[in-house]
């Protein structure tokens, strides 16, 4: 007969690997934009921004990514039974906020340096382009 703690810990499971999907997901779709991206500014070479958006484009999407997975590790935390496991959801943690804090600083860098030169973040690639 399952507890009421089973059922909670059962149904945290669920949704902690529903958010760790879309996670990846979002990063995945992003690879996917950032590879569009790239082949346009490997067509147009002569564009110095053009490696800085890609960059920037991938980077926006690991951070949310990122985001994603660090929710996930939360709730896994909240649900922990063991204080090995909480350690290691913890280290896990730590990391991927390290992650998205690097990644987020590089980011502003590279955005400043767009700036400098008068250049923006470049729209989402679409079909008709």
């Amino acid at each position: 007969m399952d507890t009421a703690q089973d059922t909670v810990r059962e149904a945290v499971d669920w949704i902690v690997l529903v958010i760790e999907s879309l996670g990846a997901l979002i990063i995945a779709i992003g690879v996917v934009i950032a590879l569009v991206l790239l082949v346009r500014a490997l067509a147009r070479p002569t564009d110095p921004g053009s490696f800085t958006r890609v960059r920037l484009v991938l980077g926006s999407y690991l951070v949310l990514g990122l985001e994603f997975q660090l929710a996930a590790d939360v709730l896994k935390t909240a649900v922990a039974p063991s204080f090995s496991e909480i350690g290691q959801l913890a280290a896990i943690a730590a990391i991927r906020t390290l992650l998205n804090y690097f990644l987020t600083k590089e980011m502003a860098a590279e955005k400043a340096e767009l700036a400098d030169r008068g250049e923006d973040m470049p729209p989402l690639p679409s079909p008709r382009h």
